[in-house]
């Protein structure tokens, strides 16, 4: 199988990453919850799967272990990223990537989400942001993220 092309512009997430969670409610001021994210072609680059978990201290919550795989279509262009975690949520987030803005968003009346993060120009750093508009009310941020690329 030949690799996907339309996946190109997304290659430089592959890698394992280190992540910073701060600013989340749930996080006492100034805290920062260390994880990691894991970007992997599967099946000779046809699509791209994303492995995610944080490490906070015993009884601290936690954005949740997730799974994902994104894709593009070849026809559209229309990128998308299927995403699944450890409590049993199922989201589809449609995704992009241009001038050095990576984007997720989905767009649902009850809990519609964002994320945008500005990649470093030198592809090693992320500084991004999830934000939500909880029961269709104004956007509020979720919490802030940093992701940096490990050695």
């Amino acid at each position: 199988m030949k690799p996907n092309p339309t996946l190109t512009k997304y290659s430089f997430l592959i890698g394992e990453w280190q992540t910073e969670v701060s600013n989340a409610a749930w996080l006492e001021p100034g805290e920062i919850l260390k994880g990691i994210a894991k970007f992997e072609w599967l099946e000779n680059q046809s699509f791209i799967t994303l492995h995610s978990e944080s490490f906070p201290e015993e009884g601290k919550p936690s954005p949740p272990k997730a799974v994902a795989v994104i894709s593009c279509d070849d026809t559209s262009g229309q990128c998308q990223m299927l995403y699944y975690d450890e409590r049993g949520v199922s989201r589809i987030y449609e995704t992009s990537f241009e001038n050095g803005v990576l984007k997720q968003w989905r767009d649902v009346p009850d809990f519609p989400q964002r994320f945008e993060g500005n990649v470093n120009e030198d592809g090693e750093s992320i500084e991004a942001a999830w934000w939500n508009a909880k029961d269709g009310g104004a956007w509020k941020k979720d919490f802030d993220i940093r992701y940096f690329r490990k050695e």
